[in-house]
Parts: structure tokens; C-alpha cells; sequence
């Protein structure tokens, strides 16, 4: 357990700034209870932001970036919220004057989860072990370009329709038959302990399908000029930490968010670190797909070799 904190600088109450949706309620009362820990008296503001309103339009047709989290952070800039706690997936590595990411907390399982309605499993793909166990033509829901991509490199066989919503609501549209599959985080689905008991549910491993930069991670953002903010560093897990920041870095080289089919995870490999990368190009069939995979004692030259190689894709 945390050690509790006497800082004078820390408010008589933080309050923290998040989503409304089920996860992001969860992630913050996650937050909540770490503070508590800490003797940090909080309350939950409920914001919402640009990706909320806006579900029913594909992220590629979205401008800019921050769909989940710009309001999040004027809130903050505006003082009206003293911090917010994001998905860190969610969160440009490009933040407002301002602002900063004081601690990445509690990374759960990054891998992608496939759930599909049983009757749309081929069980000869699935007993041969395949990736995506789906029949032939099946429609797989996913509105990132990312899933996109990949999907249609391991299965171009399959189709694409895409998805929005939050957790709960796209479990619900699988259900109801409008997708014979969709993909989603793992970790919101771990968090939120969502019944799936009627549904084919697999984890797909991160080697062949790769999962978003931080996936499964939650970030804590708060106003740098603030003098408690160290108090919030305390929650870092700095093991997990240096993997994402690794991860985050090869995002911010390509300048990239969520509308890139871009996809990195980067683990402990025995005593040393095992990186893995995927890139495809906007427009999909134009060429194949980059696939990295890097293992080395040090986690900065994986890094750093897979910067050129992204790097040469991209301008190739």
C-alpha cells in the first residue's frame, strides 16, 4: 500500500476530470481509490469530450487529433478539474502548454480480445490455431485503422464495417447480429468484467496481432506549475512506464494518432526487451505492411532500429 502523504500543497480536494463512459468511470474510481491510499481527499467531474458526442463517424474521417481528451484537458488548463486520468492510448503525445503526464499507472493486459458470435467461428481455422478464427466473408466491426489493416493482411478474405461506441455498447451491437465479429482492447474488457459467457471470446497474441501504443494503459495528467503534482508521481510503475514511454516515443517520431494504422508493444523478454511494430500505409493494398520484431538487453537501440526501419517505410 501507498504511503500516506502530508503534502500542504495538495488541495483540500482534487478533483478529477474524466469520460462518462463505463471504462473511464472505472479507470477514474481506480484513480480515486490509489489517492485515497494517500490520504488525498478526491471527487469525480464527469466532461465530455468531442469522441462522445460524435460516434458514428469513422476516426479516419475525424480532423485532428484529441477526439477523447481536448476537453479534458481545457478542463484542466481552465481549472475547472486538477487532473484528468486517461486511457494513455487515448492521450497525444502532444500536449498544451501547460500540461503534463505525471504517471502512468497500472498497465493491464495490452493484447487485443476477438469476440464473435459463435455461429461465425470456423472451427477447422480454429483447431489449426489461426489468428483470426472467423468463416470465409465473415464481417468483422472496427472503425481503427490500425485493426483495419491488420485484419485484412492476416485475412483479406474478411470484411470491414466499422464501429463506434463505447465497450459495452459495441458487445451489445455484436449481440444483436449487425457484426459477426469485432476487436477490441482486452484490458476494457478485463476492467469493466463484462459477461460473455454466449460469445466467442479469444485473446489474440501480441506477436501476430499488434496492439496500440500504451494500450492498457492508464495516464494521469495534470497542470505543470501545480507543486503537489509529485505527490501523483508516486503512482508511476516505472517497469511498465519505460515500456510505454518507448512505445509513445515511435508514435511522436511519426507523428501519429489513432487515424495512422500504426501499432507497437514493447515487452520484457527474460532480462532483456522484445519490441514489436506494425505500420501499413493509409491506403490499404497500395503495398504490404511493415512487421517489425526486435529483441535486445537495451530497450533504447530496439528503439532506435526500429525508428530507421519505420522510417525508411514511410519515406520509401
Amino acid at each position: 500500500m501507498a504511503t500516506p502523504t502530508s503534502h500542504d500543497s495538495v488541495p483540500a480536494t482534487v478533483r478529477i476530470g474524466t469520460r462518462g463512459s463505463d471504462l473511464a468511470l472505472w479507470q477514474a474510481h481506480f484513480i480515486q481509490g490509489r489517492l485515497k491510499e494517500l490520504a488525498i481527499h478526491t471527487e469525480i467531474t464527469i466532461i465530455k469530450t468531442q469522441g462522445d458526442r460524435i460516434d458514428n463517424v469513422p476516426f479516419s474521417q475525424l480532423e485532428g487529433k484529441g477526439f477523447f481528451t481536448r476537453e479534458l484537458e481545457e478542463a484542466q488548463l481552465d481549472e475547472r478539474v486538477d487532473l484528468a486520468v486517461h486511457s494513455l492510448k487515448d492521450l497525444s503525445t502532444e500536449m498544451p502548454g501547460g500540461l503534463t503526464l505525471v504517471a502512468m499507472v497500472g498497465r493491464e493486459d495490452p493484447r487485443e480480445a476477438l469476440l464473435a458470435n459463435p455461429d461465425a467461428v470456423d472451427q477447422d481455422r480454429l483447431a489449426a490455431g489461426e489468428t483470426l478464427p472467423l468463416r470465409s466473408g465473415a464481417t468483422v466491426g472496427t472503425s481503427a485503422a490500425r485493426r483495419q489493416a491488420q485484419v485484412l493482411e492476416l485475412r483479406p478474405d474478411l470484411k470491414i464495417a466499422d464501429l463506434r461506441g463505447n465497450v459495452p455498447t459495441r458487445v451489445n451491437r455484436l449481440r444483436e447480429g449487425k457484426y459477426d465479429a469485432i476487436l477490441l482492447a482486452r484490458a476494457g474488457l478485463v476492467r469493466l468484467d463484462l459477461p460473455t459467457d454466449d460469445l466467442f471470446v479469444q485473446p489474440l497474441p501480441e506477436t501476430e496481432f499488434i496492439p496500440a501504443p500504451a494500450q492498457g494503459m492508464l495516464g494521469i495528467q495534470c497542470r505543470d506549475a501545480e507543486p503537489w503534482t509529485t505527490v501523483l508521481s508516486r503512482l508511476d510503475t516505472p517497469e511498465a512506464a519505460r515500456a510505454v514511454a518507448a512505445e509513445r516515443d515511435l508514435l511522436e517520431r511519426l507523428e501519429g494518432g489513432c487515424q495512422i494504422p500504426f501499432g507497437v508493444n514493447v515487452n520484457r523478454a527474460g532480462a532483456g526487451w522484445l519490441l514489436m511494430a506494425f505500420l501499413a500505409p493509409i491506403e490499404q493494398g497500395s503495398r504490404q505492411p511493415l512487421r517489425i520484431r526486435l529483441e535486445g538487453d537495451e530497450l533504447e537501440p530496439l528503439v532506435e532500429e526500429a525508428w530507421q526501419q519505420l522510417s525508411r517505410y514511410r519515406n520509401g
